[in-house]
């Protein structure tokens, strides 16, 4: 099985440095818009701009960032990233404590996160490569998939009764505490780690600012999946205001259905990530990008018939379990693809981009959806993104794309 197989006291620290702040993400999820609403008494226009601006502009900020994290230790840039997270979440309740909380603190700190997010996640996979084994790469994406499900199903949940007896501003605090944590657990990691090498006195130049998406859209494999992801993840979270928006507005359904609509299908995660080494073992990988990459588009469309009352709620928990459970099993699989087809120099420099382009991909579809949703119904602009969705299996690489240097997987499943 996946989760018995042993990758080393270093790997433990950093899932449970992963876990930890994966846990606290949990516990804040959907803090700052209640604070907004709640605190700062800001309309839908600000709350839209708090969540589509402020991961952009943050993605913009990452973009210099990227070949500074290429040519540095990773280690020290992940505990710096866990703590520059921590400290600039640790303003909010001092700001709130002193009165002197706003809205454009609530802006930058937004931005500052998503920035730190993707140098870290950046710094992360690149030694996450140094750390295991080739053929250990693929169970130990799958655990950290496992592990982000498992938070998204506890946590949010947990933080809202929090925020029902406490308000908003305390499941901030223990999300910021969650980044120290992870600091420390980094810190935990021993042995001595290369330095990266670079003839270049400069690195951080203009050319290699964009070196990562250079190599992404040069690969034939790479460039089909990044394109079909930017498309797929957008979608995707584009439809969560507008689910909100039809289930809490106009179908009239209780706060706790709703939570529980979105919670229960996180099951799906533990289920798919499991899977996902088994799967490849036995299938191959193109089958996996192809078959589980076509299922995982499939089921939006079935959110646009939701209906009152118990049937709308097990049609929403049905249709989020189906997606989850395929893009839980396909995404450890990209992960470790993008892993073993970038050179090591390029790796931070490669992921940034990655989570660059999506983070773009989200904040504009989301936009899109939201203005679409006010000219029309969210129910309309639901039904467009379940049908746009359907077109992205086309991008999915061709077997001759993605057949060249395929890992030992069977005879390690073996």
């Amino acid at each position: 099985m996946v989760g018995r197989r042993r990758l080393g006291r270093q790997f433990g620290w950093l899932w449970a440095a992963y876990a930890v702040s994966a846990y606290g993400s949990g516990l804040g999820f959907g803090a700052f818009p209640l604070i907004a609403v709640l605190v700062l008494h800001a309309g839908p226009a600000e709350v839209s701009v708090l969540s589509a601006v402020g991961p952009a502009v943050g993605a913009l900020i990452a973009v210099p960032l990227a070949p500074w994290v290429e040519f540095r230790r990773k280690r020290p840039v992940m505990i710096a990233m866990d703590l520059t997270r921590f400290a600039v979440m640790a303003t909010i309740p001092v700001a709130y404590a002193f009165g002197w909380l706003s809205f454009v603190h609530l802006l930058v700190v937004s931005a500052v996160l998503a920035a730190a997010k993707i140098a870290f996640n950046a710094a992360g996979g690149a030694y996450l490569k140094a750390l295991v084994q080739p053929d250990d790469l693929l169970v130990a994406n799958a655990r950290f998939e496992s592990t982000n499900w498992s938070s998204i199903a506890v946590a949010p949940p947990l933080g809202g009764a929090v925020t029902g007896l406490f308000g908003p501003v305390i499941v901030v605090v223990a999300d910021a505490l969650s980044y120290l944590l992870s600091a420390l657990g980094i810190t935990a990691i021993h042995g001595r780690e290369e330095a990266p090498r670079t003839t270049d006195k400069s690195p951080v130049r203009a050319r290699a600012l964009f070196d990562g998406w250079r190599h992404i859209m040069g690969h034939p494999g790479l460039r089909a999946l990044y394109l079909n992801n930017m498309l797929v993840a957008g979608l995707i979270m584009a439809t969560e205001p507008l689910l909100a928006v039809l289930l809490l507005r106009q179908l009239g359904f209780p706060p706790w259905q709703y939570g529980l609509a979105f919670a229960a299908p996180c099951v799906g995660g533990l289920i798919g990530s499991r899977l996902a080494r088994r799967v490849v073992a036995r299938y191959g990988r193109h089958r996996v990008f192809r078959t589980v990459g076509t299922l995982r588009a499939i089921w939006l469309i079935g959110l646009a018939f939701v209906r009152p009352g118990v049937v709308g709620l097990v049609t929403v928990i049905a249709v989020e379990l189906a997606i989850i459970i395929n893009m839980s099993l396909y995404t450890p699989v990209l992960a470790t693809y993008r892993l073993e087809h970038t050179p090591k120099q390029l790796v931070a420099r490669t992921l940034s981009a990655w989570s660059i382009g999506q983070q773009a991909s989200i904040a504009i579809l989301t936009a899109l959806g939201g203005l679409l949703a006010d000219v029309t119904s969210p129910r309309t602009a639901l039904t467009v993104a379940g049908l746009l969705i359907l077109t992205t299996p086309l991008l999915l690489p061709r077997h001759d794309q993605t057949s060249q240097h395929e890992p030992g997987l069977a005879r390690s499943h073996s």
